[in-house]
């Protein structure tokens, strides 16, 4: 899928008029139905079902809040065919709108930025359920998967469902990584898809309930691994393919510890640094050509690789820096192509320069608690995408070996190091 992508100056980018806000819109029967066509036809060949559990406490024209992992493409053609015909406004990510800016509101959208606080969302998802009486669907991971684990939740996510007061649903999908993962340039395989809608909340217990423990109870929800499931459920996977992209997440080898020499090519994942080879096979399970397998298991893998940034982080070692292309947004007529420029991204956070001296961009750790990172990022590039309420900046690293994975793994993991030094000492200030 392409985006359209217009040349401009920073200053001429800056120099655009902000848009304006819209409130959402109320979903139309006519594009919920063509939600729900498109979407049925983008599930043909998984032999998809849906499995309902509690669903009968909910109203059937009574707004809620449906959670749903964030696994793979096809995410949001599983919702429009499993809550049809029931009206409800989607949370996505403002670049989907770049375009198509109409369309997409008419379909119930509601933009916003992927890990910058965003007020407005929270107003606009309100107005959407008390004056338009529509439900939402919300992706609380906002970023895909990359092993096929539960990524990081925003920590407020308990206050927040307290404070909208509405029935909470739980949509969780099986299968849907396993047939389309996003390191695997989305390549489809032959795996049967399956969902869950389970009801978790009613609007008294979210009154009666403190929100962290709200918080624990979602949390609890959000605990998956693809990988395991496929392994447990023996469900083979043949496709010749399926390690291909896979050095974007298994970027640094177990084996004599380098970074950024991985490759994943067919079946088979191989160290170019020290030769070492590995062998995905059909129910998910690493092997390793010859000697020890580290690994077996991906997720314990990338696991292992965020234990390997947090040192890094603590004991002052991590640092990116490397030449990046730079692509802007600031409304959703394009992206804006502002020319190269260069990215570092120390404990200090993330500084982004133009390589003309035209513009400098920090972030502080501190400003979210994890960081936009995609592959093949609509078929440009991975990126490391950063910013705030007026522009963000999408960079792609010019160098391949540059693992965008790693710098959200070092978002995280400073994130987590820099609020616990926060909150050290404020206590020890009270204690003074």
């Amino acid at each position: 899928m392409k985006i359209k992508v217009k040349k401009k100056s920073y200053q001429e980018v800056m120099s655009l008029p902000q848009p304006k806000h819209i409130k959402p819109m109320r979903q139309s029967f006519f594009f919920r139905l063509l939600l729900r066509v498109v979407s049925a036809f983008a599930l043909i060949g998984c032999k998809f079902s849906v499995k309902k559990s509690g669903m009968d406490k909910l109203g059937k024209k009574e707004p809620c809040l449906f959670l749903m992992n964030h696994s793979s493409f096809i995410d949001l053609e599983i919702a429009s065919v499993i809550l049809f015909p029931r009206r409800f406004s989607i949370v996505c990510t403002s670049d989907g709108f770049i375009g198509k800016n109409l369309l997409m509101r008419l379909l119930g959208c509601i933009p916003t930025k992927k890990f910058i606080f965003d007020l407005g969302l929270i107003r606009d998802m309100t107005y959407a359920i008390r004056a338009l009486k529509s439900s939402i669907l919300l992706f609380p991971e906002a970023g895909y998967t990359f092993d096929g684990t539960t990524t990081t939740l925003p920590e407020n996510l308990g206050s927040f469902v307290k404070m909208l007061g509405v029935p909470v649903v739980m949509i969780e999908t099986q299968g849907a990584f396993a047939r389309q993962p996003l390191y695997n340039n989305l390549k489809k395989r032959h795996v049967k898809v399956s969902a869950e809608m389970r009801y978790l909340l009613s609007a008294d217990d979210c009154a009666q309930k403190e929100a962290q423990e709200i918080q624990k109870l979602i949390e609890e929800q959000f605990s998956f691994d693809a990988f395991r499931n496929q392994q447990e459920k023996q469900i083979k996977i043949n496709e010749p393919y399926r390690a291909e992209g896979l050095e974007r997440v298994l970027y640094k080898c177990p084996a004599c510890l380098t970074e950024g020499k991985t490759d994943g090519k067919g079946t088979a994942l191989i160290c170019h640094a020290c030769g070492k080879r590995y062998t995905l096979d059909e129910h998910g399970f690493m092997r390793a050509d010859t000697g020890k397998t580290e690994f077996p298991h991906i997720p314990d893998w990338y696991a292992w690789e965020r234990d390997c940034v947090a040192k890094e982080l603590k004991s002052g070692e991590y640092r990116l820096d490397c030449d990046v292309k730079i692509l802007m947004l600031v409304n959703t007529k394009c992206l804006y192509d502002v020319g190269d420029g260069r990215l570092v991204h120390t404990r200090e956070g993330f500084h982004l320069t133009g390589s003309d001296g035209s513009f400098e961009y920090t972030q502080k750790p501190i400003s979210s608690y994890s960081l936009n990172s995609d592959f093949n990022w609509y078929e440009i590039g991975d990126i490391i995408g950063i910013g705030n309420p007026k522009a963000l900046y999408y960079c792609f690293p010019k160098d391949q070996s540059v693992s965008v994975a790693k710098a959200r793994l070092a978002a995280e993991e400073l994130y987590k190091i820099v609020r616990k030094e926060r909150i050290e000492k404020r206590e020890r200030n009270n204690e003074k």
